[in-house]
């Protein structure tokens, strides 16, 4: 009787976690934010405790992820509504290597080693750093790389300096701009910043796009 307990135990909770995950989201499958970690673990935790004392009731396990789920849910919406909301959970990218240069200074500010950097850069296939214009250590722990063209010519990365309406101080110090450049530049659009979802700064140029262009 236990082991048919335990058995349809683990083929239902089999079922109901895929079910939960559904809810969740793709993006709990391919990447895991803090907050995602936190649900999966504790998730697991239920799960693992639940099939182990199948003397308790299985609506103990139930009610609790059930309960991690809608939470999940509901600070997946406030994320999208607030990027503080997304800074403070989930961090932000951070700029590893600039112009073929290695920014050690942010490195050591994310505990980011050297050896990381280049065990990262190996998995990408690239064997000298040289050959790296880019890198973004993503708030995931991913790395994304963007290499430098044949013939290592400079290439116009769009540096993000306005997201969701909030300015990227340290996007604008990489173009060596200023937030008094970035006022002046919106006046004369005649726009204010909270009324931009994305701004980005390439070949000399700022490309806008505002909240109401996304809502068309």
């Amino acid at each position: 009787m236990e082991l048919f307990t335990a058995v349809f135990r683990t083929i239902f909770f089999y079922f109901f976690i895929t079910i939960a995950y559904r809810l969740m989201g793709k993006r709990e499958i391919g990447q895991l934010g803090v907050i995602d970690l936190i649900v999966s673990i504790l998730i697991a935790e239920l799960v693992a405790i639940s099939i182990e004392n199948i003397k308790d009731p299985i609506y103990l396990t139930i009610v609790p992820i059930a309960l991690l789920v809608i939470l999940e849910i509901v600070f997946g919406f406030i994320a999208i509504k607030s990027r503080v909301f997304r800074t403070i959970f989930d961090g932000k990218p951070s700029l590893i290597i600039c112009n073929g240069k290695i920014n050690y200074k942010e490195m050591i500010k994310q505990r980011y080693t050297l050896d990381d950097l280049l065990i990262s850069l190996r998995q990408k296939e690239i064997k000298d750093i040289e050959m790296v214009e880019y890198a973004f250590l993503e708030p995931n722990g991913k790395l994304s790389i963007f290499k430098y063209n044949p013939f290592k010519l400079k290439s116009n990365y769009p540096m993000p300096i306005i997201l969701d309406g909030s300015i990227q101080k340290k996007a604008l110090k990489y173009i060596h701009k200023n937030e008094t450049w970035l006022l002046e530049e919106l006046s004369k659009y005649n726009i204010t910043l909270k009324d931009i979802f994305y701004a980005f700064y390439k070949k000399s140029k700022m490309y806008i796009i505002t909240k109401s262009d996304v809502m068309k």
